[in-house]
């Protein structure tokens, strides 16, 4: 905020009194009004309110509007081109490579920019398993975004910690300033520039609050695998008896859904690390889509929609009576809720789990042919994790129309993953054989037909599907091979309807759905091309017996 009157501000006497000695001098960021240090998240809604930048709605949660973006530019993520990474990383689509020079010249315009302005900043650490914790900080200009930091991220226990707290990491996230396309070079007026030189993040031109939580995700994906740490876009959860499952997938497919089982303990919904020790969550806060959320079906997520200290982004309300509409999807269908993981019932306060016993690739099928549960070899899981194949829901990136877009994104996560997807796949497989655990593809998409003429697999049956496989009810049951990718499908299955399980069976015309599923397997094999710079250790991890057939 640009307070050019020098209006005192309700939080503005507490402003430092969580203040870190290491100040933001130490990155050049100077000359400043006023830096408001760790504020609680009760001080956060006073100043969030008094800047018109959030509402409080019923029951105490925050609505903050993003403005133009609603969702993540993924296009606009760039990362700087230096000695220490550029090896490592692989460039493309999802690493596009940026000077160091023009890095620099764009961070000292947006110095330039702050200087007179009030910023916010949050000391946090990311990573719940103390081997792997990483202190990082996040500079905000807006306050609700210091909210959602705090809300996201592990914060330190006490004054001392937050005094004694220098960060390894530092996200510095302006909306107001904007990129110049001639001038920095970037893409548009929007950037996320990363730096693994300086251990800096600028984000410019976009108040979505996800371009902060995955800025810290893509820094965790590059950092945790030199030291053989398997990061992992995947919610995970824990039964009674200390077996872990992880539910890998991109937004829309289920993970946050799926892994609030009443049933078990949350461990996190979004972003987790594997080491030898066992699973860790990356985070302290969940990030949940909200539209047309059902108290029936989802009632730990809805619960959260209704507690002081969740911002709920881009939903609806009246502003008479303050009343949220979770249908309403007049500014985005990718409206959002930020909490603490707290706010779940039977969520694990430690965030940590053992190794998994279970593995859940998710993906959101739009073509309607895909079985909805099937088990899968190891090498058959790396295909499909590699793969990443899933339909993009509309909402979750910049320029996505109304009907699910068929994708491929390396590891169920490739905008965020910065070495070679082999890189990752060998650590998965490493930590599979070695632990043993059981994987399973799980379609949350369509059956019946594609996109428009089937119908969505309800939670209740994709519920009963997992809860069968995680209990190792479908351990004895008679499975069949399917045709195409060559994974075992349960013939029967608890709870769950015959024609659910078999798609073929809910299609009306059979070759129209056998000539679909092929057109799919193709597109498989198409997008499998893209890694054949990394041929002969694919041949290892994925033989040809663990691909799809066309014959």
């Amino acid at each position: 905020m640009n307070n050019l009157l020098d209006i005192k501000t309700p939080a503005q006497a507490q402003a430092n009194a969580l203040k870190s000695d290491y100040g933001l001098d130490n990155i050049g960021l100077t000359n400043l009004r006023q830096v408001y240090w760790n504020l609680p998240i009760e001080a956060l809604y006073e100043e969030s309110v008094f800047r018109s930048e959030a509402r409080i709605t019923q029951q105490g949660p925050v609505v903050a509007k993003t403005g133009q973006h609603t969702g993540r530019s993924a296009s606009d993520k760039l990362i700087v081109r230096e000695a220490t990474s550029e090896d490592k990383v692989w460039w493309g689509q999802y690493n596009r490579p940026f000077a160091p020079d023009k890095f620099d010249e764009l961070f000292g315009r947006l110095q330039g920019f702050l200087q007179g302005r009030d910023l916010f900043v949050q000391d946090c650490y990311v990573g719940a398993d103390p081997d792997y914790r990483m202190p990082i900080r996040i500079v905000t200009e807006l306050a609700w975004h210091s909210m959602f930091a705090r809300n996201m991220f592990i914060p330190p226990k006490t004054n001392e910690e937050y005094r004694r707290h220098i960060p390894e990491f530092t996200v510095v996230a302006a909306p107001s300033f904007k990129g110049i396309p001639q001038i920095d070079q970037t893409a548009t007026n929007t950037f996320i520039a990363l730096n693994f030189a300086q251990n800096l993040c600028l984000i410019g031109n976009t108040a979505y609050a996800g371009e902060i939580k995955k800025s810290i995700f893509t820094v965790l994906n590059y950092l945790l695998p030199l030291q053989g740490v398997m990061p992992m876009h995947c919610s995970a959860n824990q039964g009674k008896d200390g077996d872990v499952a992880l539910f890998f997938g991109l937004s829309g497919t289920g993970k946050t859904t799926l892994s609030a089982d009443p049933l078990r303990g949350l461990i996190g919904d979004d972003e987790h690390g594997w080491s030898d020790n066992g699973v860790f969550n990356f985070e302290g806060g969940c990030y949940a889509k909200v539209i047309a959320l059902s108290s029936s079906a989802e009632p730990q997520i809805f619960a959260t929609t209704r507690r002081f200290g969740t911002i709920l982004e881009n939903v609806v309300y009246d502003p008479v009576t303050r009343l949220i509409d979770l249908d309403d999807e007049s500014i985005t269908e990718n409206t959002r809720a930020s909490y603490p993981l707290e706010y779940i019932d039977n969520a694990l306060l430690e965030k940590r789990g053992g190794h998994p016993k279970n593995i859940v690739l998710l993906t959101c099928d739009a073509s309607g042919v895909m079985p909805p549960i099937a088990r899968l070899t190891p090498e058959q899981a790396m295909y499909q994790f590699i793969s990443g194949y899933t339909s993009k829901l509309a909402g979750t990136e910049v320029g996505l129309g109304k009907e699910p877009e068929i994708t491929f994104s390396a590891c169920f996560g490739g905008p965020f993953m910065v070495h070679h997807p082999s890189v990752y796949a060998n650590l998965l497989r490493n930590k599979i054989t070695r632990y043993g655990a059981t994987c399973w593809l799980v379609n949350t998409g369509w059956v019946g037909g594609a996109y428009g003429i089937g119908k969505r697999i309800s939670i209740k049956h994709t519920r009963a599907m997992l809860n069968a496989a995680l209990s190792g009810k479908l351990d004895h049951v008679e499975y069949a091979t399917d045709p195409v990718f060559g994974f075992q499908v349960p013939k029967t299955c608890p709870e769950v309807p015959s024609d659910v399980l078999n798609p073929a069976s809910a299609w009306a015309i059979k070759e129209v759905y056998t000539q679909r599923y092929r057109a799919l397997a193709a597109r498989f094999i198409d997008n499998f091309k893209k890694f054949e710079d990394s041929q002969s250790l694919l041949l290892d991890l994925i033989p040809l017996q663990a691909r799809p057939k066309l014959s």
